[in-house]
């Protein structure tokens, strides 16, 4: 009976780590695509196109990539909720600094 009592806690604590863990993986793959970006600007390429092409599809939606200027791009995602019903209000973001072209 007491397991039963316990459960909906045990569910709710596993949700909220599932959530932080898909919050950390979110703000490696925005450093990751910062990167991307970054080499892209770095050669004159596109660096939202390849800022997009480093990110699986479910995280494109809500991706800003901005030009910070002097080799500098900032990438901003929405974190994923585990419940998939809602859509994020929280968001992380990942700055490379590459430097300026030679």
């Amino acid at each position: 009976m007491e397991l039963l009592a316990v459960l909906p806690a045990v569910i709710l604590v596993a949700l909220v780590v599932w959530q932080l863990a898909l919050a950390g993986h979110t703000a490696w793959l925005a450093a990751g695509a910062a990167r991307v970006a970054a080499r892209a600007e770095l050669v004159g390429k596109d660096g939202e196109a390849a800022a997009r092409s480093a990110l699986p599809r479910s995280f494109e939606r809500g991706l800003r990539v901005v030009d910070a200027g002097e080799g500098q791009v900032r990438v901003r995602v929405q974190v994923p909720l585990v419940l998939r019903r809602w859509r994020s209000p929280v968001s992380v973001a990942a700055t490379a600094d590459l430097g300026e072209p030679p």
